[in-house]
Parts: C-alpha cells; sequence; structure tokens
C-alpha cells in the first residue's frame, strides 16, 4: 500500500483520545519547556533555535512519511512542536521585544484563522477525520499554533502578572475543568472541548517544568532544567514503548487492520456536529 494510502482517505495518522494521550502531552509540553530553556541558556540562542528547528523539520518529515498512525513517530513530532514551538515564542519576547500579550493576542488570531480555514476547507476538525495529507496538514499547523500560544499564555501569567510558576500552573489546572466539565455533560461539543484542553495543556504543562527547574530564587523547586527534561523524556519513552506495543491508542477503525472507508469518515463529520 505504501504511502500513497496517506494521500487517500485511509489509515487515520493520529492517536484517539484516551488517558496515555493526555498524560503524554502534559509531559511532552513540560519536557519541551525545560529543554528549551537549557538549549537557550547553555548555547548560543541562535545556534539553539536552528538545532530546534532541525529537530522539527526532521521529525515531521518522518511523521509524514507514515502511512498511518505510529506511535514513536506520532510522539517524536508532539515533542520537537513542543521544543520549537517554545523557542519561537521566546525569541519573539526575549530576542525582539514583543510583549507577551501581544505574542498571545497574535498566536491566538493566528490559530482561530486555521481552524476558520480548516472547518471551511475540510468541512470537520475532529481527530477522526485526520486521513489525509492536506487533513494532517491542518492539524500539525493547529499543534504548532497551540504549543506557541500556550507558550506565551503561560509566561504572561508567570512574569507579566506576578502569579509565578506554581501559581500558574494552579490556574491553569483549575481552567482545565472548564472543557473537562463541558465534554462530561455535554454543554460543550467534543470538537471544542478537546481544542480547547489541548490548548491549556501546553501552559500547565510548561509551568509546572518551570517551578521544578528553575533556581529558587525566581520562585522554582532548583531541580535543574537538565534533571526535568531527562525524567520527562523517559516517562515518555516508557509510555509511547507501551503504546507500540499494545496499540491501546489507535483508532478503532485502524485497530482491526482495514481503512477508514468514505461511510466512516462521513461518520466521523457527523460526530463532530453532535
Amino acid at each position: 500500500m505504501g504511502t500513497h494510502a496517506a494521500r487517500t482517505h485511509g489509515a487515520l495518522r493520529v492517536p484517539e483520545v484516551t488517558a496515555f494521550f493526555w498524560i503524554i502531552k502534559a509531559l511532552s509540553t513540560a519536557m519541551g519547556e525545560s529543554t528549551s530553556d537549557y538549549l537557550v541558556n547553555t548555547i548560543s540562542p541562535v545556534v539553539a533555535v536552528l538545532i530546534g528547528f532541525a529537530g522539527f523539520v526532521i521529525a515531521m518529515v518522518i511523521q509524514f512519511r507514515m502511512w498511518r498512525y505510529v506511535a514513536w513517530a506520532y510522539w517524536l513530532a508532539v515533542v520537537m512542536v513542543g521544543v520549537f514551538g517554545t523557542m519561537v515564542a521566546d525569541v519573539l519576547h526575549v530576542g525582539f521585544g514583543v510583549p507577551y500579550e501581544l505574542s498571545a493576542s497574535v498566536f491566538a488570531a493566528l490559530l482561530a484563522l486555521n481552524f476558520v480555514t480548516w472547518r471551511v476547507v475540510e468541512g470537520a476538525l475532529s481527530i477522526h477525520s485526520i486521513d489525509t495529507f492536506r487533513r494532517e496538514i491542518f492539524y500539525w499547523l493547529t499543534v504548532v499554533a497551540t504549543f506557541a500560544l500556550g507558550t506565551a499564555l503561560g509566561d504572561l501569567t508567570a512574569i507579566d502578572f506576578h502569579l509565578g510558576y506554581f501559581l500558574s500552573a494552579v490556574v491553569f489546572a483549575v481552567v482545565m475543568l472548564a472543557p473537562t466539565i463541558g465534554y462530561a455533560t455535554r454543554l460543550f461539543k467534543p470538537v471544542f472541548a478537546f481544542w480547547f484542553a489541548y490548548v491549556l495543556t501546553r501552559p500547565l504543562g510548561a509551568s509546572v517544568a518551570d517551578w521544578l527547574g528553575k533556581p529558587t530564587e525566581v520562585g522554582g523547586l532548583g531541580l535543574g532544567n537538565v534533571v526535568v527534561s531527562l525524567v520527562l523524556t523517559f516517562a515518555i519513552a516508557v509510555l509511547v514503548v507501551y503504546l507500540s506495543i499494545s496499540r491501546a491508542d489507535v483508532q478503532k477503525q485502524d485497530a482491526v487492520g482495514g481503512k477508514q472507508s468514505v461511510e466512516g469518515d462521513r461518520g466521523a463529520n457527523s460526530r463532530d456536529r453532535r
């Protein structure tokens, strides 16, 4: 079947949303924050950004060459988006002096524009419909925008609003209850609740990573970015290995080893509307 199957209505390219999904997503956001901070503060920021960009491009190439969801390739892409997305948001503020309020607003506008375009072009924003090259492009553009937006929001609350890293993490954890409760009570549509929560996991994970790794004089626990990054990387690797073996997060359309049919795709679109 080859890579052509990924370019047609066929195998799904992203995982099912399970507890594993949210755990690894949160870990990857925290790992991206600590790794980015370590690289930028250890070597030349320009070199660090180039390394982050190279890793991001390589991970994206690997992901797009897969003709269906493969756990290690997908999560490698997410991790590299986390590292590079953090660098982009930080460079705008530190390198160019862009206020966090402005960068957060710009990233939010870009995210909204991508959602609108995606909806108009494809008619659905559900992860149950990511089975073509174009849909996956929209998906990853959204992921990149959410990481950049989340980074800016986390720094905005911790630094500009003077909440500090721990209180910022608490605030985002509390706000995270909104999509959780909204989904459980059917107040929010599933797609809206998913992307709402997806955006919030970024500042939540980043705030936790900063709280653990930053020096005590700036409100952290002083564990260091290296320790935090290595521990989180190990945890992510263990979970991804488990998912690669168990296939516990493979969406049902692909779990049986076959293609997702056009009818199945229509069913996904119907789920979006509910």
